[in-house]
């Protein structure tokens, strides 16, 4: 059977998964709105306290206090006081998509490419391990999971991609593959899957899941490999493509724009 307990969420575990680079607020204030934007943290649900933010995340309190200060002054949480008080989510679709785009607009394509490789390393060789390491009940529990996918929204499709993508990785057999589909999906997964608001490519990233799994049950290591990696590039792709985009639309916006008198 597949090793990732069925009480686990792999994309809510990505986002409290401790930092590598511990103390800055920046990477917890954005892991948090990467969490916030992409839906896998839902509007009115109640955050960690910030004792335990800092815990889970392996930071000091100051600083998951800093961080959740940056959320609630950017409106993506708001704090209410008293015995039922905390920090809640607050999802609006249009401060999450500006988010979002501000995001993509940020990063450059030579830093999309770069994680684009570094992920594909990751989940190829997991999938290349996976098919020759997995049992028939390993393969059995996967497909179980993959059948009883939501992907009526991109917050279920999201949800779906994390855990097959973590499965697989446990199915490797490999701790340190774990630790680091883990580490990725937190750091960047939220971006490489964002084509996944579009239902057209949840459709299809079903159908590639699915061809990932037949490998892996079938034993063939090198076309296990080869979709895992083809699935990350095609991710990333969309991706770049959003860039594209974006950066015409504000280069349209700004050429429109009166010009000062």
């Amino acid at each position: 059977m597949a090793q990732v307990s069925a009480g686990v969420d792999p994309a809510r575990s990505a986002v409290f998964a401790p930092l590598s680079d511990v103390g800055r607020a920046e990477l917890v204030e954005r892991r948090l709105q990467d969490a916030i934007t992409s839906g896998v943290l839902h509007d009115g649900e109640r955050l960690p306290s910030e004792s335990q933010l800092g815990r889970r995340l392996g930071v000091a309190v100051v600083t998951a206090r800093e961080a959740l200060e940056a959320l609630r002054d950017a409106g993506l949480i708001q704090t209410r006081r008293g015995r039922d008080g905390g920090s809640f989510v607050t999802f609006d679709p249009e401060t999450a998509r500006r988010f979002t785009d501000e995001r993509i607009r940020a990063l450059s394509r030579v830093e999309l490419r770069d994680a684009s490789t570094h992920y594909s390393a990751i989940a190829g060789m997991a999938a290349e391990l996976a098919a020759d390491r997995a049992g028939e009940e390993d393969v059995r529990g996967l497909r179980e999971l993959v059948e009883q996918e939501d992907l009526s929204s991109e917050g279920g499709a999201r949800r779906a991609v994390a855990r097959f993508q973590l499965e697989v990785a446990a199915l490797s057999q490999s701790p340190r593959l774990v630790r680091e589909e883990l580490r990725l999906q937190a750091e960047i997964g939220s971006l490489i899957w964002l084509g996944l608001r579009e239902p057209d490519n949840r459709a299809r990233s079903r159908a590639a899941r699915v061809a990932e799994l037949d490998a892996i049950g079938a034993a063939d290591t090198e076309a296990a490999r080869a979709v895992a990696v083809r699935r990350i590039a095609g991710g990333v792709e969309w991706l770049l493509d959003e860039k594209s985009r974006l950066e015409v639309a504000a280069e349209s916006a700004e050429q429109s724009a009166p010009s000062p008198r």
